[in-house]
């Protein structure tokens, strides 16, 4: 686990620690106050993760398809 602010990691990165928070918390082997704090922290890790996909299916939905049932292009998210 890093110290790494939550908000400049990477989907990839994020998901990689919430993985290993996971394995940490379902080992059992770990301290009560580690245990709380290693649950906020993969809280916090978690909604940056769903954040991140809201974002990447927002823009996805953006994507408007031409006459032809082709992709047109993209029309740009607000506030992107």
């Amino acid at each position: 686990m890093t110290d790494k602010p939550v908000s400049e990691m990477t989907f990839e990165d994020a998901m990689a620690e919430l993985e290993l928070v996971v394995s940490q918390l379902e080992g059992s082997q770990v301290a009560l106050d580690d245990s709380i704090r290693l649950y906020e922290r993969g809280e916090t890790l978690k909604k940056h993760c769903e954040a991140k996909l809201k974002a990447a299916e927002e823009k996805v939905a953006q994507i408007t398809l031409g006459s032809d049932g082709t992709p047109d292009g993209l029309k740009p998210v607000e506030g992107a």
